[in-house]
């Protein structure tokens, strides 16, 4: 487990790659429906908008098929487990089309897939720098509150409804 001292924020990624790599060498993937039957699509493209460098998550959200979410995902760390109990939350550099997304954490608590801790935003259509407390994150199909010394993966989620997912992410930290 990698443990981390909290004199600053602890950067996830920066962009500073134009690849799906970060630059701890972990890579995004985009996940879909299609996992389980679902017609939604998604596509994860290392971009510039208004100058930024940013990893933009473009697709559509489809109900068909029982389906639901189009999701750019990262793995926390690559030895297993990341303990962010120092820190306070996420913070996330985004510009989006104005929908509504979900930050998603899966942790050593979420062992299947539909498991998750859950936190909604909004991402307009100019930079934002937002901050997500892990006190807002709610345990969805998990019985156990949120344990940040536990985390191991993190989405960018569009999920629940019809939608064009369009979301572009500058900067993803860890904040005091």
């Amino acid at each position: 487990m990698h443990t981390m001292a909290t004199e600053a924020h602890f950067i996830l990624d920066d962009r500073h790659s134009d690849t799906l790599s970060t630059g701890n060498g972990a890579r995004w993937h985009a996940i879909t429906d299609s996992v389980m039957g679902g017609k939604s699509t998604a596509h994860l493209q290392p971009t510039q908008i208004e100058g930024r460098a940013c990893l933009r998550l473009i697709g559509e959200v489809s109900l068909d098929n029982n389906g639901g979410f189009a999701q750019a995902s990262l793995d926390l760390d690559s030895a297993g487990l990341l303990d962010a109990s120092g820190y306070s939350g996420i913070e996330i550099d985004l510009f989006g089309n104005d929908e509504t997304y979900n930050l998603h954490l899966r942790s050593a608590d979420t062992r299947i897939v539909w498991q998750s801790y859950r936190a909604s935003f909004t991402a307009p259509p100019r930079w934002q720098k937002l901050r997500l407390p892990f006190t807002d994150f709610q345990p969805h199909r998990v019985d156990k509150p949120l344990d940040p010394s536990q985390l191991r993966r993190i989405g960018i989620v569009a999920i629940g409804r019809e939608m064009r997912a369009d979301i572009c992410v500058a900067r993803l930290s860890l904040y005091p």
